[in-house]
């Protein structure tokens, strides 16, 4: 979960980091004693009478050392080494090189690693305020104490007391503004790379989530497929063969043609099977089953007068070329539709219309049985209606089912046509 950026707290540093800010620590600390001992050799004492060796050798440590720890405890670090820092120059600790890198580095730190980041702008802006401060006191201090004599080469129009508290100004506003302002670029940056892993993260869970839902539509239409190719086949297959089994004994004649219907009604379920797994094996997962549309009504009718309906078909308008999709949804809702009328209508006729219209498709069917279909198939919400409003959903068409007036039970679908097609 991704807080608001300006909410963001940095993660601590890992545990290689962690080893090499130690590293870092220590070996500075040792430049910074090796650079005392070369500064008191050749008796450099920038701020005057230096302390003590124990007492330069602590300040020296005190403000080099806690850099091992500057990631880890990045505000700590920060005040120890800016207190000391300025402790030092009170007492005219000669080490003044490493230990003003140290102080950059501290407060570069704050501002790269610090936790709360407004609490480290803060810190940082009261770290700098202090040392701007110390360096007033100082100059107010020791430069009335300078005399024009101990400039002897300067030639410059600026008074050479004014010239050196100047350039030690603004020298101190390079550093601390540095230091600050790359400590602001680390923190943005990782900020940006926070956000960035964020959305990473966000987009490979949105693609997981589509890759889902699309398996599960294609189980989806897997599922539909399969009840629209199985079902009516079967359906037919088994209205054929109770009639073979009332007539084997009285017409074996019409036992034989049932029984031929059968088997021809098997081989074609066999044979749309076959070319549908043949389309699921070649990873063609945007096309229905081969073979089914609007052109084939006759073939479908066929089957459903080899069970006893008495059918019609009837196409209206003028006809124009359809999407291979179009025509196949049209074809399946005609199937879905046969099949419950021979499974629960108890009808005896079937009239299928077909009507091309302005600018939509519209495909009717419509029987004269009792209106029970909604008992078992289509208006009781079982696979068949399911599989219908998913086809015409999917073409933004319109359904419709429900008993006739005059008895029987109609299946009306409309799909809008494309100006293309329309024009066709």
């Amino acid at each position: 979960m991704h807080s608001e950026p300006d909410d963001w707290r940095r993660p601590g540093p890992t545990a290689k980091q962690q080893r090499a800010d130690l590293v870092v620590g220590v070996a500075v600390a040792a430049v910074a004693l090796l650079n005392l001992t070369l500064a008191r050799s050749a008796g450099v004492y920038s701020m005057g009478a230096p302390p003590s060796l124990p007492e330069q050798t602590f300040w020296a440590v005190l403000v080099t050392l806690p850099l091992a720890w500057r990631r880890r405890r990045p505000e700590q670090v920060a005040l120890i080494i800016s207190v000391g820092f300025i402790l030092g120059q009170v007492r005219a600790a000669p080490e003044q090189q490493l230990t003003s890198g140290a102080l950059f580095a501290a407060i570069y730190t704050l501002g790269a690693w610090g936790r709360d980041h407004r609490r480290s702008a803060w810190i940082r802006g009261a770290i700098i305020g202090a040392m701007f401060l110390w360096l007033g006191v100082h100059y107010v201090v020791e430069l009335p104490q300078l005399s024009v004599s101990a400039f002897t080469d300067a030639s410059g129009p600026v008074s050479p007391i004014l010239a050196v508290a100047v350039n030690g100004v603004l020298l101190n506003l390079l550093i601390f503004g540095f230091a600050y302002f790359f400590g602001e670029i680390a923190w943005i940056g990782a900020r940006r790379q926070h956000l960035l892993e964020v959305q990473a993260e966000q987009l490979r869970a949105s693609q997981a989530e589509a890759r889902e839902r699309a398996v599960v539509g294609e189980r989806v239409r897997i599922a539909r497929e399969l009840h629209d190719v199985v079902a009516h086949h079967v359906s037919v297959m088994g209205v054929q063969a109770s009639a073979g089994r009332r007539v084997l004994d009285k017409d074996p004649g019409k036992a034989k043609t049932a029984l031929a219907s059968v088997e021809q009604s098997a081989r074609t379920a066999v044979d749309e099977l076959r070319r549908m797994l043949n389309l699921l094996r070649a990873g063609d997962g945007g096309r229905e089953t081969a073979g089914a549309g609007l052109d084939r009504l006759d073939d479908l009718l066929a089957g459903a007068r080899e069970a006893g309906l008495r059918t019609s078909l009837g196409v209206y308008g003028d006809v124009v070329e359809l999407p291979e999709s179009l025509s196949q949804a049209g074809y399946r809702i005609v199937q879905e539709a046969v099949t419950n009328t021979i499974k629960h209508a108890g009808a005896t006729a079937l009239d299928v219309r077909i009507r091309y219209l302005a600018g939509e498709l519209e495909v009717d069917v419509a029987d004269d049985g009792h209106g029970a279909v909604d008992a078992g198939g289509a208006a009781g919400g079982g696979l068949g209606l399911i599989g219908m409003r998913e086809r015409v959903a999917a073409h933004d068409g319109v359904l419709e089912t429900g008993s006739r007036g005059g008895g029987g039970f109609r299946v009306r679908a409309r799909f809008p046509l494309a100006r293309t097609a329309v024009g066709a």
